[in-house]
């Protein structure tokens, strides 16, 4: 179904050039409820303040000056104590808290519009079409100038499935300063204090700075309040990517459905062969065998010794103790497993171990490392701190270190599929198998000069769970370094293939795990959250649960492969002619 347009494809027409106000707002204002005029009750309450702060400060030094107690007070003491909390009261409410909302929630009317005092409500009627040719969703169309004395009126759906229309006289006036340049852009939410409408307004202007529709791309439905500050800056719609279900995938004796969220044809129903394989075979075993985040600052002396110095200095362990009760003051999760250094001429890299609980961490041990530099500037106020990160970290690239020293969590997951099932389910031999895994995974890589990709496509699907699960896709990365294994067991019959990924980055809380689709997916797996009974445990699942998918995506590619399926299995699903841009309204 075509997603809902951003502006109606009707000409608007109005009765009478007006604006309309939101439908909640209610223009009784709490002055109406005073028995006297606003002004004389201000005042009243401006005179009554001042009064009585004068009356106690008064009585107050008359009692310092004849040593009578403070606590003793008089009856008029205690009428002038509540007229002074009742007059702050008033004022406080009355300027203070709607002081402060016009400055954080109401936009500016000298910045947009001017307000026309006698405009009434009307309703605005959408008419006839303003564009002569609609666009279609995936093509690129100008957008033809929209007629500058007619506002614009947007039909908006709200989540109750109650359309709404939204005022657009005034919008069409921020649109025109978004375009000019006045008005920044990355300001209307704070300026609007609505997320919705501050999205539709920026998108209009974006499709008019550029030229280009908008139109396949998604505005309504979806919560554009829940990614203010954290997830996306400047949004004008969202991207729809399908998920799917590969499973139950058993591992550890456990039953999981798989969520991925993927535009590949096969992926999904090539992971769900590879589940059923590991189901048929008992299941699989994944065990963790670290858990820890990294960061690595780089630092800069004036001679190489002076950086020898701290390097032998945190690496001493008779001060481990003194540096973690310095870091450990982040979170009361974030806890100093480890501190290993790398000297560059007079440069020092750190590179800083600690557990996260269920956040996948990097803003924790960012604010631990922090902590730790400041402390260390005193003993050591030549030291010059180049950046919080030097890269030995090692963050979103592909690095040695973190293949070998491992990063978030290192898992390995294993299962012996038997010989029945290799030959019924992934139709191919467990000779097949063993040769093909020799050949492309690991000799194959090594030819390559590959960093950490000893395996057939284990992005694939750390990449689709990360989406799903709102994890960072960036972290893809190093997550996918993978070795896979493949040995011949019990006389040949069956077949063992393990994964090993010494740096898979997940959290369950914080970033995109609390959206509301991720969030349902990590609910699916049964690891939403922050584990109450064990801190880190439900991140800790979820990597378990990422290397034993990788392990089933493995097997059933490496059989595809191994049986020549892989090219007529993707031109049967991968190969659709049909145009889903076309799709119906």
């Amino acid at each position: 179904m075509e997603a809902p347009r951003l502006y109606s494809t009707k000409r608007v027409q109005s009765l009478k050039p007006t604006k309309k106000i939101p439908l909640e707002e209610d223009p009784t204002k709490a002055s109406d409820a005073l028995p006297l005029p606003f002004h004389l009750t201000n005042a009243v309450f401006f005179t009554l303040f001042f009064s009585v702060v004068y009356f106690l400060l008064s009585r107050w030094r008359e009692k310092i000056r004849t040593s009578t107690p403070l606590h003793v007070v008089t009856f008029s003491e205690i009428i002038a104590i509540l007229a002074f909390f009742a007059s702050f009261i008033y004022l406080l409410g009355f300027f203070g808290l709607d002081f402060v909302q016009s400055l954080v929630f109401r936009p500016s009317s000298d910045d947009w519009i001017a307000e026309d005092e006698e405009e009434e409500n009307e309703v605005l009627l959408a008419k006839e079409d303003a564009r002569k040719v609609p666009c279609g969703q995936a093509l690129d169309c100008l957008l033809p100038p929209l007629p500058p004395a007619a506002p614009i009126v947007t039909a908006q759906k709200v989540f109750d499935e109650k359309p709404v229309t939204v005022l657009t006289e005034e919008d069409e006036e921020i649109i025109k300063s978004v375009v000019a340049g006045t008005t920044p852009s990355y300001s209307l939410e704070s300026k609007l204090g609505d997320c919705k409408r501050a999205a539709a307004i920026r998108r209009e202007a974006l499709q008019r700075l550029t030229g280009k529709s908008l139109s396949g791309l998604p505005l309504d439905g979806f919560d554009y309040e829940s990614i203010l500050g954290q997830c996306c800056e400047m949004p004008v719609g969202y991207v729809q990517i399908p998920v799917g279900i590969s499973g139950p995938l058993l591992v550890n004796g456990r039953e999981y459905s798989v969520p991925m969220a993927t535009t590949e044809g096969c992926l999904v129903a090539s992971t769900n062969r590879g589940c059923k394989a590991i189901h048929l075979s008992g299941g699989a075993t994944s065990v963790l065998l670290k858990d820890g985040m990294t960061r690595a600052p780089c630092v800069r002396f004036g001679t190489a010794k002076r950086a020898a110095d701290l390097k032998l200095y945190l690496e001493d362990p008779d001060n481990f103790e003194t540096l973690s009760v310095v870091f450990n003051r982040s979170s009361r999760f974030g806890r100093l497993q480890g501190i290993k250094c790398a000297i560059a001429g007079k440069n020092l890299y750190i590179r800083f171990t600690c557990s996260t609980g269920d956040a996948m961490g990097m803003n924790m041990v960012s604010k631990g490392v922090q902590n730790v530099l400041d402390f260390l500037q005193t003993d050591f106020p030549d030291m010059d701190v180049i950046g919080i990160s030097g890269n030995y970290c090692s963050d979103k690239k592909p690095a040695a270190v973190n293949w070998i020293e491992g990063r978030g969590k290192s898992v390995v997951c294993e299962v012996i599929i038997k010989g029945d099932v290799v030959r019924k389910v992934l139709k191919t031999s467990v000779e097949s198998l063993v040769e093909l895994n020799m050949l492309k995974n690991l000799t194959g890589s090594a030819m390559a000069g590959a960093l950490g990709g000893f395996n057939a496509h284990a992005s694939n699907i750390v990449a689709a769970i990360y989406i799903a699960t709102g994890q960072d896709p960036a972290q893809n990365v190093e997550s996918s370094h993978c070795i896979t294994m493949m040995e011949a067991v019990n006389e040949g019959k069956d077949l063992h293939i393990s994964v090993t990924m010494p740096s898979i980055e997940v959290g369950t809380v914080g970033g995109g795990t609390q959206l509301a689709s991720q969030s349902a997916c990590l609910n699916l797996l049964g690891v939403k959250g922050a584990s109450k009974e064990t801190p880190g445990a439900n991140a800790r699942m979820l990597a378990t649960i990422v290397a034993g998918a990788v392990l089933a995506g493995e097997l059933s590619l490496m059989s595809a492969i191994a049986a020549g399926q892989l090219v007529k299995s993707h031109m049967k699903y991968n190969r659709s002619s049909k145009d889903v841009s076309k799709g119906s309204s």
